[in-house]
């Protein structure tokens, strides 16, 4: 058989099915009152590519692994980041990593990539643990007095922290309700502007776009300050802010400007705190509601630890508490969902997806898929054993995406997450208080609602 007769034999590809949505509109309404249901109902009840309309746009939900390896990994050139929802972000973080593509994004990566390297995160480990102790020591204090704690901005202010000596070799301590509040005020803005199908830039002398375009100010001013700073005193001190002030373009020689730099350093802050913060504000969550798993994890850090705080040495032999991590960005994880454009048709799965559209891709509705996970909405970190985690797809879980645009700061985050689970776990027993259930709250990432109110129990 020739090569034409054997393609012309092949199955045309199948038409994916999908909610109808309404006129105009399409899915817009059910997504706004319910996007994480929304997109889980539309993947079991319409399997591994579902198609729907948000607004005039065509788009595909891809939830199989299978489907997901061809968009991130073996076909990535065909699937951009030219969709509405990084346009939005570009307004706040610029062409960062997060957001830039092509020769910028790549040229980009490898100036980022040398402070990533695994020597030196794990040079960066005593930071993270220093800062975690002096929590600790207010946790001590809570628990003492008996006042209750907001998990959520104590992890919020944690990882900020972390994130800006680690990697912008700063204090930004003394900055962080301005950017926390400056941070809220975006995603919630961009994601209900997504959702709402508000394409107009915040340019309106409104209340609403004007407190958009000072919480973009507000975190602009700080970055400007850092980098001003650092500027005077421009010596290699090993973090990333460093290489990209000292890195000089190849072709041109040129050092990166004030814009570009700030560009970086905020999509370094964005995310390089939030995410850890929300997936460990979530662990502590459902360790209070899972006193089973808590107590395997105390086992283990009395029998690694035995009291003293941990080092980055201890990270390898911290398995039980790294399945923690795992289990929870499964559940949770801060990167929920997320879209590209499709530059021309591709058959995904044995389904049609045609150009000019969009796909939708979440790691909380294929983390949740029963084929790859039994009872899904169980917390069981023993799921990430090496011998189940082999039996699975690679994306079947992809917290931190994959393929070439895999997140660059995925082992600086797991081993941040560890340390200061370690750090914290040894000591304290966060506990929900009285008639409060977190409820997931997603706007460009996933939150805990309420901030997360616990009160600090010893172990």
């Amino acid at each position: 058989m020739t090569d034409s007769s054997a393609a012309s034999s092949a199955p045309a590809p199948r038409i994916p099915t999908g909610p109808r949505g309404l006129p105009l509109i399409g899915v817009v309404r059910d997504a706004r009152k319910d996007i994480l249901g929304f997109l889980l109902r539309t993947a079991l009840e319409h399997g591994p590519v579902a198609q729907y309309r948000f607004g005039l746009g065509r788009a595909y939900l891809v939830s199989h692994p299978d489907g997901l390896k061809q968009v991130l990994q073996d076909n990535v050139k065909n699937y951009t980041k030219d969709h509405f929802s990084y346009a939005m972000v570009r307004r706040v973080v610029g062409d960062g990593l997060l957001t830039s593509q092509g020769d910028t994004w790549m040229k980009q990566r490898r100036l980022a990539q040398p402070a990533f390297h695994r020597a030196r995160i794990t040079a960066m480990a005593d930071q993270m643990v220093r800062a975690t102790v002096e929590l600790s020591e207010q946790w001590a204090e809570a628990q003492r007095t008996g006042e209750p704690r907001f998990g959520a901005v104590d992890m919020m202010s944690l990882t900020l922290r972390i994130v800006g000596e680690a990697l912008l070799g700063t204090d930004v301590r003394a900055d962080t309700e301005a950017v926390g509040h400056s941070f809220t005020v975006i995603t919630e803005q961009t994601v209900e502007r997504f959702r709402s199908l508000r394409f107009i830039p915040p340019v309106l002398p409104t209340a609403y776009d004007r407190a958009f375009r000072d919480a973009s100010r507000s975190l602009r001013q700080v970055v400007t300050r850092v980098i001003a700073e650092r500027r005077a005193h421009t010596e290699d001190r090993g973090d990333l802010l460093s290489m990209f002030m000292l890195a000089r373009d190849e072709e041109t020689g040129e050092r990166m400007d004030d814009t570009h730099l700030q560009d970086e350093v905020l999509t370094m802050l964005l995310a390089g705190h939030e995410t850890t913060a929300n997936a460990l504000s979530w662990t502590w969550a459902l360790l209070s509601q899972n006193p089973d798993a808590e107590r395997t994890l105390h086992a283990e850090l009395d029998a690694v630890l035995g009291g003293r705080p941990p080092t980055a040495e201890d990270v390898p032999r911290l398995v039980y508490t790294r399945r923690v991590l795992d289990e929870t960005l499964r559940l949770y994880p801060p990167a929920y969902a997320l879209s590209r454009n499709v530059v021309e048709d591709d058959t995904l799965c044995g389904y049609q997806v045609l150009g000019g559209s969009s796909v939708d891709m979440s790691p909380y509705v294929t983390h949740r898929l029963p084929e790859f996970w039994p009872d899904p909405e169980r917390f069981e970190p023993d799921r990430f054993t090496p011998e189940k985690v082999a039996e699975r797809p690679r994306y079947a879980y992809f917290p931190f995406l994959g393929g070439p645009r895999q997140c660059i700061g995925n082992n600086f985050a797991l081993m941040e997450g560890t340390l200061i689970l370690a750090t914290l776990a040894q000591h304290h027993r966060p506990r929900l208080v009285e008639g409060y259930t977190p409820r997931p709250e997603p706007v460009i990432t996933l939150r805990p609602s309420g901030h997360l109110p616990v009160r600090i129990t010893p172990r």
